[in-house]
């Protein structure tokens, strides 16, 4: 019987880690490397030999056999090519090898990854290029460990066709505007800044064999047709619940897995909606802590199988119960461990923090279009101001302590922070508990909590690397201009003032502390001039506006043409996702329902006839039956309407035309075709319905 390890002794146990590296390599090459990873200096092909060589021994210490370049392309998920490290001698045996050129540059093919028009079919060459400040990890699979090397991923012609490199390059730009901030604010010791985030991961758990019956689970990820059962979220026993013990199961081998790869899962529970979890991780630099969350969304479904369940990532796969989203904890930390988000005891005396908080109001401000795009996919359309998520109304919450103090800068009587106080329950053997200085709002969509901001609208299937980019450059720029002014002032201190009452004064329309979801807030927004893209297509031409091209480019994180590229490349996924799903419905409807409808029906007309035949009353029965008819022949038109709607769509040739058009045509199209097939699903015996129901799938686990 193998000896129970305890968690330390498996905790990264499959990274090679930067104590794996100090034991592995010569003092001289760890230093380089380290001078690479933390200063960004170019790695030399010399360290690179080593550090492959080390690499390998230590892969093949742990069994592996292969290894790959792991990449993020476009498609949101991640690639791999897996290489033996075997290679033949002239005696017919091997040897197992690895060079630094190996471990540098690999070759995938670019032009069978979205690229949005950059490589096609007869451009193939693409390179993935080593990321040496992500560790490399081991990963299990049923052909053994294979050791996965992170890389950046782009085209021969030098443009990024991933998620990674612009991420990279953003978490640069912060850094370099965030140090001429505060080397004019008196620090002149921080010589690196980074971004860190923590991604809160909701998830779906329903029972595999269930999902197996259902065809728009298998193909789209989400219920295309579905009645609500009696009972949904009403009585809010899900949340924080006691586990199933299937689910517990699950969980405590997910944690187990995460675990060997380093990735910090600390919190786990039951979410809102029955079926539905959450798994939030210890934060970590964000380039870290998006190939984390990759590697957390790829074993969450991996996984499942193992237990006779299947993970649903899709932000809203069941209508009438909470969507999951993915809770962005984005912070700015100096090389110090000082959290320059943290308020402090005294934050109006706290200018540091106050002009990293301002520059953050201002960039939402200013970009809150790009930002919902940085939050956009078909599945959170069906999520984002419904009423259980953020509204699509992009607005800051800051809480009253805050909010305070923006007053008094806005009047320019800048003298006081409320504190902490003390609260008792009521029960004298109850301790007393120190009480936060504000509230927490769960409806808004970019909060701050406490030394961090939560951007809560990201979709729960997606990477993060969008987010986090897009909200490193647009922060970036705005303490770009901060920089600008204040290095152009006589007296520093004066020009801050000045600077943030007009910040105040300019932007305090973007903070709202009330309810999101009500309406009378989206008429309030609108009133204040606030954006509100009910659709990730109305955000799309953010990214190709000319202030957003402008700014991409300065900081040097992305091209016009690769802003271009990935316009298109969103508004093609939303097409096609769109079109997928129109193309099951109607096969659903052909092959499933129609045909189990019509044999329900008859069986009906039959009792009808017979009851009518002996005079006995049937009015009951006819009057099933006629409502069985009347939406039968509403489902067969909206069956009709959709198909004609999903063949004009095929036909338009210009990009953003089509996925305007699937937006306004074939998705509305389906929303209509949807309801008279959840209405026959109430009249319809369910021993003739073709498919589990909602309350089969949200609780059979």
């Amino acid at each position: 019987m193998n000896e129970i390890k305890s968690i330390p002794e498996i905790y990264g146990s499959r990274v090679f880690t930067d104590s794996v590296m100090r034991e592995k390599l010569p003092k001289k090459i760890y230093r380089e490397l380290k001078k690479t990873i933390e200063n960004g200096t170019e790695l030399s092909p010399e360290v690179a030999e080593v550090v492959a060589n080390a690499m390998k021994d230590w892969a093949i210490e742990n069994g592996a056999t292969h290894y790959t370049h792991w990449f993020q392309p476009m498609t949101g998920i991640t690639a791999e090519k897996h290489d033996a490290f075997i290679s033949p001698l002239e005696d017919g045996k091997i040897i197992m090898e690895f060079s630094g050129k190996n471990l540098i540059k690999g070759e995938p093919d670019a032009s069978s990854f979205p690229s949005g028009g950059l490589r096609g079919t007869f451009e193939a060459r693409g390179y993935s290029v080593w990321d040496c400040t992500s560790p490399a990890f081991l990963k299990e699979d049923a052909s053994g460990l294979t050791l996965c090397i992170p890389t950046a991923f782009c085209s021969y012609t030098g443009e990024a066709l991933d998620k990674k490199t612009p991420l990279l390059r953003s978490m640069e730009a912060i850094n370099t505007q965030a140090i001429r901030v505060l080397r004019l604010l008196g620090d002149n010791d921080t010589a690196k800044i980074t971004t860190s985030v923590g991604a809160e991961q909701e998830y779906f758990l329903v029972d595999k064999d269930i999902y197996n019956k259902r065809k728009d689970l298998i193909f789209t990820g989400r219920t295309l047709f579905g009645a609500m059962p009696p009972k949904g979220q009403q009585l809010d026993d899900h949340y924080f619940g006691a586990l199933k013990e299937r689910v517990a199961a699950y969980m405590k081998d997910l944690d187990m897995e995460l675990w060997k790869l380093g990735i910090s899962a600390k919190t786990e529970h039951n979410e809102v909606a029955p079926a539905q979890h959450e798994l939030a991780p210890i934060y970590d630099d964000t380039n870290i802590a998006t190939d984390h969350n990759q590697l957390v969304m790829e074993y969450m479904k991996k996984l499942a199988p193992r237990h006779g369940l299947e993970c649903l990532l899709h932000e809203k796969p069941f209508a009438g119960v909470n969507g999951s989203g993915k809770h962005n904890n984005w912070s700015v930390s100096t090389d110090g461990g000082r959290n320059l988000l943290d308020p402090g005891k005294e934050p109006h005396k706290n200018k540091i923090f106050l002009t990293f908080l301002l520059a953050v109001i201002k960039a939402v401000d200013e970009n809150a279009v790009l930002l919902r795009l940085a939050a956009s996919n078909p599945g959170n359309d069906h999520r984002l101001g419904a009423n259980e998520a953020p509204p699509a109304i992009i607005s800051i919450f800051l809480g009253e302590q805050l909010e305070d103090i923006l007053n008094q800068i806005e009047l320019g009587n800048l003298t006081s922070s409320k504190s902490e106080t003390s609260m008792t329950i009521g029960v004298s053997t109850l301790p007393s508990i120190k009480k936060d200085v504000t509230d927490r709002n769960r409806t808004s969509p970019f909060a701050f909590t406490g030394n961090k901001f939560e951007f809560r609208m990201v979709p729960s299937s997606d990477s993060i690397a969008c987010p986090n980019y897009i909200l490193n450059t647009i922060v970036a720029e705005a303490l770009k201009e901060f920089a600008d002014e204040l290095e152009k002032a006589d007296n520093v201190d004066e020009a801050l003032d000045k600077l943030m009452q007009r910040t105040v004064k300019e932007h305090k329309k973007i903070i709202f502390s009330g309810n999101g979801y009500s309406d009378s807030w989206v008429e309030e927004a609108a009133r204040r001039g606030l954006p509100n893209c009910r659709s990730m297509v109305d955000s799309v031409d953010s990214m190709i506006a000319p202030r957003t091209v402008k700014m991409f480019e300065e900081h040097k994180v992305l091209t016009e043409t690769e802003c271009a590229a990935r316009a298109e490349i969103m508004y093609e996924s939303y097409i096609n996702k769109v079109q997928i799903e129109a193309r099951t419905m109607i096969d659903m409807v052909a092959k499933q329902i129609k045909p189990a409808v019509i044999a329900y029906a008859k069986v009906v007309a039959d009792t009808v006839a017979s009851l009518s035949a002996v005079g006995a009353d049937a009015d009951v029965e006819r009057e099933l039956l006629g409502n069985i008819t009347a939406n039968i022949s509403l489902l067969d038109a909206g069956f009709k309407k959709l198909k004609k709607e999903l063949d004009k769509s095929v036909s338009i040739e210009d990009v953003k035309e089509k996925a305007v058009f699937v937006k306004d045509h074939v998705f509305t199209s389906m929303e209509e075709l949807r309801k008279p097939a959840d209405e026959l699903e109430m009249l319809v015996d369910e021993e003739y319905w073709p498919f589990p129901t909602y309350g089969d799938i949200l609780f059979y686990v």
